[in-house]
């Protein structure tokens, strides 16, 4: 298993990640997703130590702490061997307090998933989402309390507009308190929106990714074919799929090219998918998910070879859409441009 700088930290982690939002199964939604009892996460998480993937993401929201509680019990008497992920800042109760980036509901809701989670500190935690009610200077400064006091390594957020992470490193800087060094964020062939500005921001600003829903929430699986039903036994037939729709005809052109590629390697769909994530710049790691062994074990085998630069201009051809307002406009600008000829 390769392990790649998290940012600018010293930190190293993987470059597969195994997202826990399958434990538990607490809903409707997460059901959808997965539903692994204790004794089929220990197996999960056994398979990923033995393929080097040592980190474990989770989230205090995910089966309203069934996930977090289910991976603290799978990791019972090895902990010294793992890395954990976890995150807050989503509604956990009716409590008019329990949600949000407040000092008030950061410091508590880390002390519930170390409670959950059966640890004395958490490697990496992260803002699952933007507060924008609450003062980032507050927000900022309670975590870097938090890693003050040894509770937690490092921090990341997550599903950061562009302006949402830079003024955060600003604040950060501008106090001297512990900054961001890792942003989790939805990217995919088939969501490729992150490059337009969190990407360069990113580079600029030496932030590693964390990608979630790396294969589009299954649509880049291998299931989805031209002209058959959604397959019944998909995250998204069962209510549980996320991410924007796209256009049938572009998704199925795109399809197409995976399937070329894959039996030109002799991989599966799904893990050249994720291999050609594993060439983007700032992708520090990328969370799979897995409902049972089998899918982990495919998963797995995304590593440990690499596309060739023929095959990812092909899969970035057809991956490619036109940009929105105003990145089109700053064509021609970036800090690597495509040269483009003068008439």
């Amino acid at each position: 298993m390769e392990f790649r700088l998290l940012g600018g930290s010293g930190f190293k982690v993987p470059v597969l990640s195994f997202g826990t939002a399958t434990f538990g199964g607490g809903n409707e939604f997460f059901r959808a997703w997965g539903s692994s009892d204790v004794d089929e996460a220990s197996r999960l998480v056994d398979i990923c130590l033995e393929a080097g993937a040592n980190m474990f993401d989770t989230a205090d929201v995910y089966s309203k702490g069934r996930s977090e509680e289910i991976l603290g019990q799978a990791i019972v008497g090895r902990r010294d061997k793992l890395l954990l992920s976890t995150k807050a800042t989503f509604r956990m109760s009716s409590d008019a307090n329990d949600l949000g980036s407040s000092r008030f509901h950061l410091l508590r809701s880390c002390e519930a998933s170390l409670r959950r989670l059966q640890t004395d500190y958490i490697d990496i935690y992260t803002l699952h989402g933007f507060d924008a009610q609450t003062a980032l200077e507050e927000t900022l400064r309670a975590l870097d309390d938090l890693v003050r006091s040894g509770k937690v390594r490092y921090i990341a957020c997550s599903n950061f507009s562009g302006w949402h992470l830079m003024k955060s490193l600003a604040v950060s800087d501008k106090y001297g308190w512990t900054r961001y060094v890792g942003h989790q964020a939805y990217y995919s062939l088939i969501g490729r929106e992150f490059e337009w500005e969190l990407m360069p921001l990113a580079l600029d600003q030496n932030v590693g990714t964390l990608v979630w829903s790396p294969l589009a929430g299954g649509r880049l699986s291998g299931k989805f074919r031209r002209n058959h039903p959604i397959p019944p036994d998909s995250r998204i037939y069962q209510g549980g799929g996320q991410g924007p729709a796209v256009p049938d005809d572009w998704f199925y052109n795109l399809v197409d090219v995976l399937d070329a590629v894959a039996e030109e390697t002799g991989k599966t769909v799904a893990q050249v998918a994720l291999n050609w994530l594993l060439q983007r710049p700032t992708i520090a790691s990328i969370i799979i998910g897995a409902r049972n062994e089998a899918q982990l074990h495919q998963n797995l085998g995304a590593v440990g070879w690499n596309l060739t630069a023929e095959q990812v201009a092909k899969l970035d051809a057809a991956s490619q859409t036109e940009p929105i307002y105003p990145y089109w406009h700053q064509r021609g600008f970036e800090r690597n441009p495509t040269p483009v000829p003068y008439d």
